[in-house]
């Protein structure tokens, strides 16, 4: 069977981690934990599950997430993130791949729960993830904070495992305003390195495009109240986004 590494990083996660930890620790041959050197109870909770915890200065999610790949004792790697947990049907399609893994990597659904409520539309699933794949045969790449995994080999052969990442993503509107802003900002100053633009027409026609994209073409209506919330926000957060870009290149 082969030996799979599992790799989060975290910081300021007691409210999550021991829950993700918890779904990988019959699957897992290695727990790595690299932390942004959390100020709660997360190093406690991961030392309780036997996790090899490791300390280190956060540049960025992409950034961080290769040098975690970099601390993993074997080469293949199980990513998650401390708010993600396996499903029963995901650990089972885990333990099966272990047992002959003939792929450079397997892509897993993701599904979401935003404020106690499971989201199966707004663009929001199934949200494939390439999560389980053999390091040596790629790296994190993507524009921070959406960062992605990608196989460097234009040939690589990859599978579907059945069942479901469990992304417990926000606990409240506020968090999750709070959470667009964060990410708006990252997203502004990474965009300005790569010397994008944003013009005028952009701050007001893509963030229009945004909610019709989440409400509209991906059935968000069928998600309420909270696919409509999924959809202001995601409007807002671009607008925002494109509104810092354009105040960086000023």
């Amino acid at each position: 069977m082969t030996p799979v590494s599992v790799v989060v990083i975290t910081f300021n996660e007691e409210k999550n981690i021991a829950r993700c930890l918890d779904s990988v620790k019959d699957i897992a041959d290695e727990i790595v934990i690299v932390d942004s050197f959390s100020k709660d109870r997360t190093k406690e909770i991961c030392l309780s599950y036997g996790a090899k915890f490791i300390e280190h200065k956060f540049d960025g999610h992409i950034e961080q997430k290769n040098f975690a790949i970099t601390q993993a004792k074997y080469p293949h790697i199980l990513s998650l993130d401390a708010d993600e947990a396996l499903d029963e049907q995901l650990k089972k399609s885990i333990l099966t791949a272990k047992e002959n893994f003939i792929l450079d990597g397997y892509y897993m659904n993701r599904l979401t729960n935003y404020c106690g409520h499971w989201v199966r539309h707004s663009g929001w699933y199934p949200d494939t993830k390439l999560r389980l794949w053999d390091s040596r045969k790629g790296h994190w790449a993507g524009i921070n904070p959406h960062d992605k995994y990608e196989l460097t080999s234009g040939d690589s052969n990859t599978g579907k495992l059945n069942g479901d990442i469990l992304h417990y993503s926000y606990y409240s509107v506020a968090e999750h305003y709070k959470q667009a802003e964060y990410f708006a900002d990252i997203a502004a100053k990474a965009y300005f390195k790569l010397g994008k633009k944003a013009p005028y027409y952009k701050m007001f026609i893509n963030p229009i495009a945004k909610f019709l994209h989440h409400y509209i073409v991906h059935f968000g209506f069928l998600d309420g109240g909270v696919g409509f919330t999924i959809a202001k926000i995601s409007a807002w957060s671009t607008y925002l986004k494109y509104k810092k870009l354009h105040e960086l290149s000023q």
